[in-house]
């Protein structure tokens, strides 16, 4: 059994925990160890999820399977993006899900819950960026309905960058 929570600041540390582990287990061999490690020190530490946790604008919810909690997401409603022509539309800056816990579909059950939620406040799409050498995320969402619309290069460090592809699902 599976439950998705809206996540508090109290969640700060052990979505800390999740995030690195699942950064570094999808995009862990995309860079350099060094740029890796310093990349999640910064953007996975206690303080910037205690940060980005008292931002309204961020909503993040976490999935906790037989007591544990095992991935999460981070959503902006409202979020434009030059690729993107309509209003109300959501970016789902996140969906993270420990490896171990691929198999048992709760990153689907995620999404959906995110994508109705941002139907429950008025948007009338979403888009994310995605890794193109993360062909099973890609997939994931392709399968989903979402299309590939543009590409974006995401910043690991000043030395390495990985390209992305952004993608769209309009409902």
């Amino acid at each position: 059994m599976h439950s998705i929570i809206k996540s508090t600041v109290h969640d700060a540390a052990e979505l800390a925990k999740v995030g690195r582990q699942s950064f570094i287990e999808s995009h862990g061999h995309s860079a350099s160890e060094e740029d890796i490690t310093a990349y999640v020190n910064s953007k996975f530490s206690f303080l910037a999820f205690e940060e980005e946790l008292k931002n309204p604008n961020y909503i993040y919810h976490h999935v906790v399977f037989e007591g544990q909690m095992i991935g999460y997401s981070k959503v902006v409603f409202n979020c434009e993006s030059e690729n993107v022509a309509k209003e109300n539309i959501t970016k789902l800056e996140r969906l993270y899900l420990l490896q171990e816990f691929h198999s048992l579909k709760l990153g689907k059950a995620l999404l959906e819950y995110n994508i109705q939620l941002a139907k429950q406040n008025h948007q009338k799409g979403m888009w994310l960026y995605v890794w193109k050498e993360n062909t099973r995320a890609l997939n994931f969402y392709l399968k989903y309905g979402f299309e590939i619309i543009g590409e974006y290069n995401f910043k690991i460090s000043e030395n390495h960058s990985n390209p992305n592809h952004q993608l769209l699902l309009i409902y």
